[in-house]
């Protein structure tokens, strides 16, 4: 992988996962490895999330305090490395707020993407007339020239989905009836965006599927929006990503990797997939709404 696809965020969480277990299997607790770097617990465990780069430094530091074997040394220098190398989006400064950054670095790493959303259409699948008018809505005091850059951002990511190289993951996509309903005030840049969903829909690796609003209200109804991202099986130097499930409010995220909390969403995802309407279905729809509107 490039430093332009992967970024620093799946060897972060790498990184922090195999210090952990280094941590744990030398009984050395938090504490004891603050003490031994000379830092905060707050930064050690800052580390062990995968939420900050690591300095080779650090890194060999953390062998030695753990008596790591050389060979797991050579592993972990070379993924702290990683973790200081930076993703596309990082050109863009501020704008992209950390808690984001970190899901952008997955999602350009993931394999296969399974995403709800019940009230917009997803960024990924989003024109750039109606990215615009989510944004200005959102914070009607951003200067347009700020503005412009979140959905340049936006564009950028979507890149994702038509690159040839590593391969472009699948997207599995369930939309609410009601997110096609929902129109912004551009009349004719919302039927765009519906004739722009059908385009995206034809690309051999994405699957997009209405949930009718008669079909009542699915589990999904107590999660709300939700995206879960298996990455590819690892070879050599690092485990495979475990799946996550990414929750995002106004002013942050949640990422749930966790084996129950994967199951819970697993089961979430399986009811969508039984109620949704299926791919054919669903063009249907899309355009009879489009229809509608002419």
């Amino acid at each position: 992988m490039t430093d332009e696809t992967s970024g620093s965020t799946v060897p972060r969480r790498q990184l922090g996962r195999l210090l952990t277990q280094l941590r744990e299997d030398a009984s050395v607790s938090l504490d004891a490895a603050a003490e031994g770097l000379d830092c905060s617990r707050q930064k050690v465990w800052r580390i062990e999330k995968g939420l900050v780069p690591v300095r080779v430094v650090d890194a060999r530091a953390m062998c030695e305090i753990y008596r790591a074997p050389e060979d797991m040394k050579a592993i972990v220098t070379g993924l702290a490395k990683e973790t200081r190398a930076k993703g596309w989006w990082h050109s863009y400064g501020e704008i992209v707020p950390p808690w984001f950054s970190l899901y952008v670095g997955l999602e350009s790493t993931a394999a296969l993407m399974r995403r709800y959303d019940s009230e917009l259409i997803p960024g990924l699948l989003q024109t750039r007339e109606y990215a615009a008018e989510l944004f200005r809505r959102k914070n009607p005091t951003m200067t347009e020239a700020e503005r412009e850059k979140l959905v340049e951002v936006r564009m950028h990511r979507q890149h994702v989905l038509t690159r040839r190289l590593p391969s472009a993951p699948t997207l599995k996509a369930v939309l609410s009836e009601a997110v096609l309903r929902r129109t912004i005030p551009d009349r004719r840049a919302m039927a765009g965006q519906l004739r722009h969903l059908l385009d995206m829909a034809a690309l051999p690796n994405v699957s997009l599927r209405i949930l009718p609003l008669a079909a009542g209200p699915p589990l999904a109804s107590e999660t709300g929006t939700f995206v879960m991202l298996d990455f590819p099986q690892a070879f050599g130097r690092a485990s495979t990503e475990p799946t996550t499930v990414y929750l995002e409010n106004i002013t942050g995220a949640l990422y749930l990797d966790r084996p129950a909390e994967v199951a819970a969403y697993e089961h979430v995802w399986s009811d969508l997939e039984t109620l949704a309407s299926d791919e054919a279905e669903s063009e249907k729809m899309i355009n009879m709404i489009i229809e509608e509107r002419a």
